[in-house]
Formats: structure tokens, sequence, C-alpha cells
């Protein structure tokens, strides 16, 4: 299994495939952006989730010199919560849906600059091996309980966002089955 950072890394490089393929897309490509913009909403609410579950907390806890980071971090992820929940179901034909998605695309590439410039190496030195497999581990599991849906007013930080983000993961797993109940019907 990948260590904490490499995974973490990983969901950065996925995510910024979908940002590309948006980019690409061409102006009458509504189906292609709609379904693009599906993919970063799911990506980035399970990313943001396991970050802030596991990664921060830790962080906080065993390496407190990165608190500000940590803290900046969280309100970066906040803003990001709250344009995909504008983005979630949202039309693309919709007037403000590009200005919506470029602009999350902005903040998120900004975020995630900030993590691998800065946080991820300051992180990798504080925390040996053992520990970032360990929590490697741990944010591979949390993954798959996460949510899809972003739910910007639950909390970010333990021990709520636990609670809150193991609920609205089931009932997002849960929709999502009915959903393709319903599809092959």
């Amino acid at each position: 299994m990948a260590d904490a950072i490499t995974l973490l890394k990983d969901d950065h490089r996925s995510v910024e495939k979908l940002f590309k393929s948006f980019e690409q897309a061409g102006p009458k490509a509504l189906k292609t952006k709609a379904r693009l913009v599906e993919g970063i909403v799911r990506d980035l609410t399970v990313h943001a989730s396991i970050e802030e579950q596991i990664f921060y907390p830790r962080v906080r806890q065993d390496a407190q010199d990165l608190e500000a980071d940590v803290l900046e971090a969280l309100e970066e992820h906040h803003v990001a919560k709250w344009l995909l929940s504008e983005l979630d179901g949202l039309d693309p034909s919709a007037e403000r849906f590009e200005a919506k998605v470029t602009v999350l695309i902005e903040s998120v590439r900004h975020h995630v600059k900030e993590e691998e410039r800065s946080l991820f190496p300051a992180v990798r030195k504080a925390f040996g091996r053992p520990a970032l497999a360990a929590m490697g581990d741990a944010l591979a599991a949390a993954k798959k309980g996460a949510p899809v849906k972003p739910r910007p007013r639950l909390p970010d930080e333990p021990p709520l966002n636990r609670l809150a983000d193991a609920g609205a993961g089931a009932v997002d797993r849960a929709l999502g089955t009915l959903k393709k109940a319903k599809a092959s019907r």
C-alpha cells in the first residue's frame, strides 16, 4: 500500500486529469463536461474527507509547527466544498457553470501546489516511513466509506467529521445503488 503522501499525490494527479479533460472539452460538449464535473465532485469530496478525517488531525497532533498550514488547508477545503456543492447537479448550460468550474480548478490547483511544495515535504520530514505507511493504510480504508457528495455545512474536524462523514458516505452509497437500480429498469 502507498504511504499517505503518495496516496494523496495520486489523488491530485487523478483530479488534474479530470481538470485538463474539462478544459480541453469544446464549448458544445455539455454532456462530457457534466460527466467530468460529476467525477471532479466525487473525487474531491472523497479526497477532502479523508484528509480531514485522518491526515490533517494527525499532522496537527504530531507536527504542531505545521498547524498554520493545516488551518489554511482546511479553509481552502471549506471554499472548495461550497463550490462543489453548487456544481453538484448543476446543468452545464447554466450561465455560471463554466465560471464556477474555472474558479474551482484555480483554487484546487493553488491548494495542491501549496501542499506538494510545502506541507508534504515537511510532513515527510516530521514522520517516519512506518507512520506514513500506516497513515496511508488508514486513508485508503477511509476512502471506502467516505461521502461522494459535498456537504459544506458538516464539521471538518474530528471527532464530529468522522461520524458525519460515515453517515453521509452510507447515504451516498445507498442513493447510488438506488439510482443504478432505477437506471437498469
